[in-house]
């Protein structure tokens, strides 16, 4: 049974004077921010102000590639060569790390976005293409994956810094990667049944698909999503459900090599 576990979310995904979620409010309930990197959404500046917030409340900070797509919010996969992969990661990373200096933070985490990150759960070569280059940028940065799939076998294989991940709000199929967000029930809006889910996949030490197969897995932080209505909200219904569980809610480890 888990008993700690850290509360992540995708977050600093607004651009210029539009808004897109509760930052603010999130950041009382998370314990570890992913910042987009100005690809699939954000900005400097947007980057800037949430990760001078995040440093406040003393919550982790993680750099949040995606693809290059503001218009489709980086959720349409685009079909890249491992190299072109690499230099999305890297740059990106590389945005995000020295926007963190410039506020006195630092990036301390990255887990792909949207689209990118669905393909590598799929996709072994691509997962190592990406990781790769995030460890040349920074050897010691943890990688954040979606527990049980393609990514966690890579970054067991490269034995870096990596915790597993489990979503809160989303339904799963039974090869541990998530339901496409256009079928009925892919998406959970309720919080008490998001943290119903939760506290019976921490009890069982494993994910549990909708047909209610048990995947045995790791599980270092939960991903609440910002961007969907009344995230905020949800977050802290699911926080207090979790304490009221018995679950610490903590930062993940800075080493993880395991």
């Amino acid at each position: 049974m888990v008993t700690r576990v850290d509360l992540n979310s995708d977050m600093g995904e607004g651009y210029g004077p539009w808004k897109m979620g509760d930052d603010a409010a999130l950041l009382d309930v998370v314990t570890s921010a992913n910042i987009a990197c100005g690809f699939h959404a954000g900005d400097p500046d947007v980057m800037a102000r949430t990760m001078r917030i995040a440093a406040e409340r003393g919550v982790g900070i993680g750099a949040h590639p995606g693809f290059a797509d503001t218009q489709g919010f980086g959720r349409r996969r685009i079909d890249l060569s491992h190299d072109e992969l690499a230099n999305l990661v890297a740059y990106q990373l590389g945005a995000a790390q020295a926007m963190a200096r410039l506020v006195g933070a630092e990036v301390r985490h990255l887990k792909l976005h949207g689209a990118l990150a669905n393909m590598a759960s799929e996709d072994a070569a691509m997962a190592e293409a990406c990781y790769r280059a995030a460890l040349r940028v920074d050897p010691e940065i943890i990688i954040v994956v979606l527990a049980a799939t393609e990514m966690e076998r890579v970054v067991r294989d490269l034995g870096c810094n990596w915790a597993g991940e489990i979503f809160a709000d989303r339904a799963y199929n039974d090869d541990a990667t998530l339901v496409d967000r256009r079928k009925p029930g892919a998406v959970i809006h309720d919080g008490e049944v998001a943290a119903e889910r939760m506290l019976g996949m921490l009890a069982a030490d494993a994910i549990i698909t909708e047909s209610g197969k048990h995947i045995p897995t790791r599980i270092d932080t939960i991903c609440l999503h910002g961007d969907t209505p009344g995230a905020a909200k949800m977050a802290r219904v699911i926080r207090e459900r979790l304490i009221a569980g018995g679950i610490t809610i903590e930062r993940f480890a800075t080493r993880n090599r395991l």
